[in-house]
């Protein structure tokens, strides 16, 4: 089996690395993922006539690694155009995310952009996250229950086009992990969506001394920083198989997203109006 690998929080993320040595149980393993974090870009593509910087990084521990200076979707691109233009990959997987990518996180993630660009072109895909952004997080749950998960989804995969899985881990700090629950998408927003920036870092956020202090120096006169952050406010009309809800009682969740967008019943609502004119 061909894997491809890539993430958003960057190449020296310990969660690739987590990934990339699981992986190598099921077959040849090539990572191609952003130089740097690249977390909330989505589906975005790095364009504008930028020189995009790639760099082959050679074999460690039987794994092929390569950093593109790009969003996580630009990784996929250039993988499937360059290292994969003969023989495209088994399966496209994405993460381990530092970071939860249930409900609407979905939205933003660069995760699931880079497992829905495999998606649309035709290949397996499937975004793996942990609910913590502790740079240093265990995953030991992932490496225990993943390939199970993983086998499954192989030996199971739709005749249809278009579909990827979002696959979320509860906290690392949970004590228990009870079981693997097919969710929907949980839904939600998120308020006091601003921090002030601190010049002794945001370890919430995986934000270190050095990463603060460096934005400071960095920033110019009068310029004020902050981060994006937010509380999640859960919409009450989720049912209880939304993924959030169960990841937070213990449960990993494994959504299946389509690249398709499309509202099908509001298709028929607004044919019902008579929206269909002949001119």
């Amino acid at each position: 089996m061909k894997i491809l690998l890539t993430n958003d929080d960057g190449y020296a993320a310990k969660g690739i690395k987590e990934l990339a040595r699981i992986m190598k149980n099921f077959g040849e393993v090539t990572a191609v993922a952003p130089k740097k974090p690249q977390s909330g870009m989505s589906m975005a593509v790095t364009m504008g006539g930028k020189a995009l910087a790639y760099k082959n990084l050679g074999i460690i521990d039987d794994v092929k690694w390569a950093y593109l200076d790009a969003t996580p979707a630009s990784c996929v691109k250039l993988a499937l155009n360059t290292v994969f233009s003969r023989t495209k990959p088994d399966v496209v997987i994405s993460g381990v995310n530092h970071g939860t990518n249930a409900a609407s996180a979905v939205c933003y993630s660069g995760t699931l952009g880079a497992a829905a660009e495999a998606a649309l072109c035709g290949i397996p895909a499937i975004g793996v996250s942990l609910h913590t952004c502790d740079p240093d997080a265990d995953f030991s749950s992932v490496e225990k229950y993943f390939p199970d998960i993983f086998r499954k989804i192989m030996e199971n995969l739709p005749d249809r086009y278009g579909i990827y899985y979002n696959i979320n881990f509860p906290k690392d700090t949970c004590p228990r992990i009870k079981g693997v629950r097919t969710a929907v998408q949980g839904m939600g927003r998120w308020t006091k969506e601003f921090l002030p920036w601190r010049k002794d870092g945001i370890p919430e956020l995986g934000i270190s001394t050095e990463q603060a202090r460096e934005a400071l120096e960095k920033a110019e006169e009068n310029e004020e920083l902050y981060v994006i952050t937010g509380n999640f406010t859960d919409d009450p009309q989720n049912t209880s198989d939304a993924d959030h809800r169960l990841n937070a009682d213990g449960y990993i969740t494994v959504v299946p997203h389509n690249i398709d967008c499309t509202d099908y019943k509001e298709v028929d609502r607004i044919k019902s109006l008579k929206f269909d004119i002949d001119y």
